[in-house]
């Protein structure tokens, strides 16, 4: 096999015809990623998704079709990876359809005689996909309203019935037992894809490439050659609309409790047994179950959490958390969190893992840093200042990877200087190679593959471990709220954790 070759194990075929229901059309989610993806899926250089499938959305809002669809298409021109082809536009326009009563007691009724209306007119099965890109605490009466009308199929049906649940799955352990206990009393869990879409994004999905197909860095995974692990996912945004969900959320809940939990299992799991759904699932469970807990005065040396304040990032002037609209004055909702941990297991006793999160930082930027352990205090390293090796996998903006080695500097002298080996996604294999995280994601809803949904166990696992912090910073001595300047990298006590190591965070 030579290198230009390209070895396929996985190939995308057309999906089953269906009919996307997107719960909430009118929102910000389906107009910057829902419908764009659906376009790219349906697009005619890629044909994903059968010509005689359909969008349906369905919210409160009174809208015409002819308007849904001019919206659509404003954001599909503005949002969309592929340019607007109008061949194919108007083969996928002619499948969005539109309908109101979301929040009417008769709405749900309308909106079955819709869908079978629809699937006699394009000649489809009632294979169903229901996205629910609507607020959490909306999700018991959604799904309660579809049970009893009978919209939600039995599994053994010769059609299908998948339910798309957006996080945050709860809001802490008890309601996200609670959502669960909603959902399987109405459906079987095969039924249900509990979305994160960091879990689309291409650099996530070549960890396992990286990890299982090259046996260098499989040999070199674990505490005997990696120092620490560094994960980043910042944020140059603020809360901006958000501010009403936000300040009863914070970053823990919003970002620490799926997507940073979901990088660390990806990055540290053992091989699955195969690459079936429920053995890798089964291997990042195992991390979950690993995790050391974090609870009550372990808080005290294990986390932070702080709020932005005002500042500038570029030439920008940002105002403090609390003096956002919809944040309460006496708020004490973090938009910052770093976090010391360790996974108790055979592979990884002893290696500390830092990761953080925040809003309102410097940049834009989500990265994992592996620091591999220096070598010996010889030879080149006598002073003991030798720059150590890094594996960075870059996940946003610009996706990627690089290992960083010593080379000798060219010259008559014997200089060291450090090296990086560096891939980018982009250069490699093209600007639109990557397809967007919900591209992926929602093809893998039309095709039933559960391979990037995170099941009930694994969320109930996930939310043991945040419960445990929560419950921690009840008591403000333990853990309280610090302040950073909008536009840093965050407070000074989040470098005094990692700085407990001797060590520092590297800038994404």
């Amino acid at each position: 096999m030579s290198m230009n070759d390209t070895l396929t194990f996985q190939s995308s075929r057309p999906a089953p015809p269906c009919t996307v229901v997107i719960f909430g059309a009118s929102g910000d989610l389906a107009r910057r990623k829902l419908l764009p993806a659906l376009y790219n899926l349906a697009h005619c250089g890629q044909g994903l998704m059968p010509s005689n499938s359909a969008v349906l959305g369905f919210a409160r809002s009174a809208m015409t079709q002819d308007a849904f669809r001019a919206a659509a298409r404003e954001a599909v021109n503005k949002y969309s990876r592929l340019k607007i082809d109008e061949g194919c536009w108007r083969g996928f326009a002619d499948g969005l359809y539109y309908q109101s009563g979301l929040d009417r007691p008769d709405g749900f009724k309308q909106l079955k005689a819709r869908l079978e209306e629809i699937e006699r007119e394009r000649n489809i099965p009632p294979n169903r996909i229901y996205y629910l890109s609507i607020p959490p605490e909306a999700f018991n009466d959604c799904i309660a309203r579809l049970a009893a009308e009978k919209l939600i199929a039995p599994p053994n049906a010769g059609y299908f019935t998948h339910v798309v649940v957006e996080k945050p799955i709860g809001r802490d352990l008890s309601s996200a037992i609670e959502i669960s206990r909603t959902l399987h009393e109405h459906m079987d869990e095969s039924q249900i894809f509990r979305i994160d879409h960091y879990l689309g994004k291409e650099t996530v999905q070549n960890l396992l490439v990286l990890r299982f197909a090259n046996s260098i860095f499989e040999r070199l995974w674990g505490s005997r050659n990696v120092d620490h692990v560094q994960i980043t996912v910042a944020e140059a945004e603020g809360v901006g609309t958000r501010a009403g969900y936000y300040d009863h959320s914070g970053a823990l809940r919003d970002m620490i409790q799926n997507h940073l939990l979901q990088l660390l299992t990806m990055l540290t799991m053992e091989a699955p047994v195969t690459l079936d759904a429920r053995d890798i699932m089964e291997a990042k469970l195992n991390v979950l179950r690993a995790l050391r807990p974090i609870r009550g005065e372990q808080a005290r040396d294990c986390t932070v959490r702080a709020r932005y304040t005002e500042g500038r990032i570029g030439d920008t002037e940002v105002r403090g958390y609390l003096d956002e609209q919809g944040v309460a004055r006496d708020s004490r909702t973090e938009t910052f969190v770093a976090l010391k941990m360790f996974i108790d297991n055979w592979r990884w006793s002893g290696v500390p893992f830092f990761i953080r999160t925040g809003k309102s930082l410097k940049r834009r930027a989500s990265s994992i840093v592996v620091q591999f352990k220096g070598v010996p205090r010889i030879l080149f390293n006598r002073a003991g200042n030798l720059h150590n090796n890094l594996l960075t996998l870059r996940i946003q903006p610009d996706e990627g990877f690089s290992f960083d080695v010593v080379s000798k500097h060219p010259g008559l002298d014997l200089g060291l200087k450090p090296v990086r080996m560096n891939l980018s996604y982009s250069d490699e294999f093209g600007a639109d190679s990557s397809p967007d995280a919900y591209e992926r994601l929602l093809l893998d809803v039309m095709e039933g593959d559960h391979t990037l949904f995170p099941s009930a166990e694994y969320v109930r696992t996930s939310w043991e471990f945040v419960q445990g912090i929560l419950d921690a910073w009840k008591d403000e001595s333990i853990v309280p709220i610090d302040e950073y300047t909008a536009g840093s990298w965050g407070p000074a006590c989040a470098d005094r954790l990692i700085g407990s190591i001797g060590r520092g965070w590297y800038e994404p």
